[in-house]
């Protein structure tokens, strides 16, 4: 595991020859564990631990279909009635966060509506809040707990 500006948490890993799995609980199984994959499964506990968003409502590498194409975005939390809330983009922390990086977030989000983007790095982390009824995106200066969506 690197140095992330994450908390440190315990995963369960397996090593097969050369490759290194890590467990990932909201998919129940054995993935690679990418640079990729250690933001992904770093980010998602933090939002479980230190945010207190319920694991049972977060989705990992969700599937989605856009113009007819199928995608996966990273994390995706819905709201306790099952409808989309939260939608996570993680990159690896060796890539730079920019537009393109909010713009793939804001695609994958004109199928799910959600009013939370986030995007990180896990060097750093970017949250927006989207009011669709006014055309508004506003920057928060921190994550939201979960109790705090609207």
């Amino acid at each position: 595991m690197q140095k992330l500006n994450l908390p440190e948490y315990e995963f369960r890993i397996r090593t097969e020859g050369e490759r290194r799995y890590v467990l990932d609980i909201f998919r129940r199984r054995y993935v690679p564990l990418t640079p990729e994959e250690e933001v992904r499964q770093r980010f998602a506990r933090y939002l479980v631990e230190e945010k207190g968003y319920p694991a049972s409502l977060i989705l990992t590498e969700h599937t989605l279909k856009l113009n007819r194409m199928v995608r996966r975005c990273d994390i995706l939390v819905h709201r306790p009635a099952g409808t989309p809330a939260v939608l996570v983009e993680c990159k690896s922390p060796t890539v730079k966060i920019s537009r393109e990086t909010f713009d793939q977030a804001a695609r994958y989000n004109m199928v799910f509506r959600v009013r939370y983007l986030m995007v990180t790095n896990g060097l750093k982390h970017y949250c927006c809040h989207i009011d669709f009824d006014h055309r508004n995106v506003r920057y928060l200066d921190a994550i939201p707990p979960y109790g705090e969506l609207e």
